[in-house]
């Protein structure tokens, strides 16, 4: 018996719903994220994954094994890290979106601030990533 069997053994089948209905919601968002500028995606679907891990252990393999973004999600899990390509990417994209929103969309300081804020939170995290030098789709 695998871990993600033994923790569901010990929830409540209306525990058990209710984790897979916020992990399903939280893949919504996640996604939404990938459309969404200042919405991030991995994170979302980072704790789908832990939801579903408690939950349900088909919908788990089902998120991990997407052929989209269950590479990064099981990489990230295991601390293999993420391609450095991707890395500055994502760093590149995370400014240019969270500057235009900071400077186009928001005529408030402090939400401008906030967002530069969490634009170098972001930034910091995604830095503190070990890399690895290559990843195939």
């Amino acid at each position: 018996m695998n871990d993600i069997d033994k923790s569901k053994q010990s929830i409540s089948k209306p525990i058990q719903i209710l984790l897979i209905t916020f992990g399903t919601f939280f893949v919504g968002v996640g996604i939404a994220g990938i459309f969404i500028p200042v919405l991030p995606t991995t994170p979302f679907l980072l704790i789908s994954a832990a939801l579903y891990a408690r939950s349900s252990t088909r919908f788990y393999n089902w998120l991990i094994n997407n052929r989209i973004f269950g590479k990064f999600i099981k990489d990230y899990r295991e601390g293999k890290g993420i391609p450095l390509r991707l890395k500055i990417i994502t760093i590149i994209l995370l400014w240019i979106t969270i500057g235009c929103s900071a400077v186009f969309a928001v005529d408030i300081l402090w939400v401008r601030i906030l967002l530069v804020v969490i634009a170098v939170g972001v930034t910091i995290h995604i830095i503190t990533i070990k890399p690895i030098k290559k990843f195939k789709l």
